[in-house]
């Protein structure tokens, strides 16, 4: 027997896998970031695990492999493989609601939509998570990792990153 979080089945495997922390945000979640596409299991121990990286050059995704491999051999299955899919592409629009909320409360402001439904907008500020103004502006386009951008609040002067929209 096979079950799959697609098949609307949310196995034990699938539980298990979806607690793994992103390594370079720590914060969040594998599913709160929405890389997690698909868990399966049989009634063999076998688990089969489909990620997605945020972008092709991700460095996290062997430390995420190693982790999803270390906590399901943990809690019993006997095998463990993990697929590295790059279709569909990871976009922003993946994170979930639950991670956008984590990140806001890490100091991190969440993008907005990477595929809006209306003309695209230019943004030319980002509300501060700390304090919440607009009175922003882009310090680097690079911030602590390469998916996010330093930025900096005007009325707050704090720093802050931003994850970029993709």
């Amino acid at each position: 027997m096979v079950t799959s979080s697609l098949s609307g089945v949310v196995s034990r495997a699938r539980e298990v896998a979806a607690t793994v922390l992103d390594p370079e945000l720590p914060q969040v979640t594998i599913e709160d970031l929405g890389i997690l596409r698909d868990v399966t299991e049989d009634d063999q121990g076998r688990v089969h695990v489909t990620i997605t990286p945020t972008y092709s050059g991700c460095p996290a995704m062997e430390t995420i492999r190693e982790d999803l491999i270390d906590v399901l051999t943990l809690a019993g299955y006997q095998r463990v493989d993990i697929e590295f899919v790059l279709s569909p592409a990871w976009t922003t629009d993946d994170l979930t609601e639950t991670g956008r909320r984590k990140l806001v409360s890490a100091g991190i402001a969440p993008p907005g939509p990477a595929r809006p439904a209306t003309p695209v907008t230019v943004a030319l500020s980002v509300r501060c998570p700390q304090c919440g103004s607009l009175d922003t502006r882009e310090s680097s386009r690079f911030g602590s990792t390469a998916c996010k951008s330093l930025w900096v609040c005007r009325s707050c002067r704090e720093p802050f990153d931003h994850f970029k929209a993709l």
